[in-house]
Parts: structure tokens; sequence; C-alpha cells
């Protein structure tokens, strides 16, 4: 199995909130990656490389950047051996390929022909989650099927359904169907979908299909991958896992609440995310 961390978002609202802040306190963040915020002790993707580097089943760890920040992923990159980086050749945010696109960027420049475990750049997970688990939950869909995915989710309030990809499910967490920032009177469901994914081989030849029909489309259609999720969960079996919560650092107050919590609670905790 391989690891791809989709890193080539551009940050603007938390960039926006930091110019637009005037006590000085988050000077440091000006021109800073999100995926290399400061959480806690480390970097927020440091997290996840010391998670994706402990685990027994992953042979490769892969990053997709933007050109704006390739230096500074370099830069990080050159203390973990084990993590290779990929640059998508935008610029800004105008420019943007989108996840989906980057994701095939990566699947193809790497040549991947195996399992992929699909990870956003700039989330991190409640204390519940646990990599071991999903990775064995996935072994066993697998020896099931060859087609099963798994993708996560967790319960939100009603009033965030607008916010989220929102995944619907059969009694055994079969994905039906996953809306898009649905009004909560579209959907009775309540599981938000954070960007983890664990996606199985059989399904990545799809990704070139999506693409392809999407080709014409705007971007926001090919941004967010989700909207692949929801795609692909008519062509092939897609099961979730259940998780508490996430951390979805999107502007400058979410960005604090999450390194708060990392310093109260997750500042030294060996088996964070295991």
């Amino acid at each position: 199995m391989k690891a791809v961390i989709l890193a080539a978002g551009y940050g603007t609202r938390l960039q926006r909130d930091v110019a637009a802040d005037r006590s000085g306190r988050f000077a440091h963040l000006v021109g800073l990656a999100k995926p290399l915020l400061p959480v806690g002790n480390r970097a927020l993707l440091s997290h996840w490389i010391r998670v994706l580097a402990a685990s027994h089943g992953l042979d490769g760890i892969y990053v997709v950047s933007n050109a704006l920040y390739l230096s500074a992923f370099q830069e990080w990159a050159s203390h973990f051996p084990n993590v290779e980086i990929v640059c998508d050749q935008t610029t800004n945010n105008d420019e943007r390929l989108g996840a989906v696109a980057c994701l095939q960027l990566a699947v193809k420049h790497f040549q991947i022909q195996d399992h992929v475990m699909v990870i956003g750049g700039d989330t991190l997970f409640k204390e519940d989650f646990s990599l071991a688990q999903i990775q064995s939950r996935f072994s066993e869909l697998q020896a099931e099927c060859e087609d099963n995915n798994v993708v996560l989710s967790y319960r939100c309030r009603d009033d965030e359904t607008p916010k989220y990809g929102i995944v619907e499910v059969d009694n055994e967490l079969r994905a039906l169907c996953m809306k898009e920032k649905p009004l909560p009177s579209e959907t009775a469901s309540r599981r938000a979908c954070p960007c983890f994914y664990v996606l199985s081989k059989k399904s990545l030849p799809l990704l070139d299909t999506f693409l392809l029909e999407k080709k014409d489309a705007a971007i926001q259609e090919k941004d967010a991958p989700g909207n692949f999720v929801s795609w692909l969960i008519p062509r092939k079996p897609v099961f979730v896992h259940e998780i508490g919560g996430r951390f979805d650092v999107g502007n400058l107050q979410s960005y604090v609440d999450c390194d708060q919590y990392f310093k109260d609670k997750l500042q030294n905790v060996p088996a964070y995310m295991m």
C-alpha cells in the first residue's frame, strides 16, 4: 500500500485571516503552507509521517505540492528520507489542478499500481483514529472482494451538513451515495466524510475515467476529492469506517483551536493515530 498526501492547496482563507490579524501573534504563519503549520510539537504533516512511517503495511509515502511552496516542502522532506514529493507546477490558486487531478498526478508520476491511502494535507483526527484499525478493516474487506474501498465518517451537527460531503449508508455501512454540502433537509444522514480514503488498486484506473468525463467541467467539480468518491460509489463498493471527529484547518480560528488542542491534550501521546 502507498500513501498519497494532497498538499497542493494555497490556503487562501487562512492567509487572508493572517493578513487581517493585527495582534502580531501569527506573523510567523505568513506565506506558510497549511500542511507545514506548527501543530503542537511538530508540523501538521509531520504528525502523519510519524504514523505512516511506523506502519508495516506501507512502503511508499508521496506528497503532492504546488510550485509556490515546493522549496518549503523540499526543505521539510529533507528530514524524512522515506518521503517523496511531486509538484503540480501551478503557482497560484486560479491555476490549481484540483485534488482529484493531483491524486492522478501522483499515481502516474510514481507509477503506483497498489492500493492507495489518500490523505488531505490539512486534516488531522481525534484520539480514537487508528491507522492500524483502518488497515485491518480494509484487509478484511479486500478478502471479501478486491473492489472494496474504505472512507471515514464522523457525526456532524445539523447546521454543519452544508459544509461537508455527507455520506448515506446501509445497515452494513456500505455507502449508498454521498451528497456534497447538502442542506439538513436534503438528507437524513449526519455522516461527514473527511479526506481520508483507502482506494483499492482496482479503483485507480477510474481516476482517468472521472477526469475525462469532467475535462470541460468547472474546477469546483474536480477540486474536492469527495466528488470522486461520490462518483465512485455507484461503480465500486465503498464502505465507511466510523471515527469520532477531525481537525480541519481552513481558517485562522480552526488552526488556533487545533494547535491548542494538541498543546493541551496531545503534545506527548506516543500512540496518537497509530
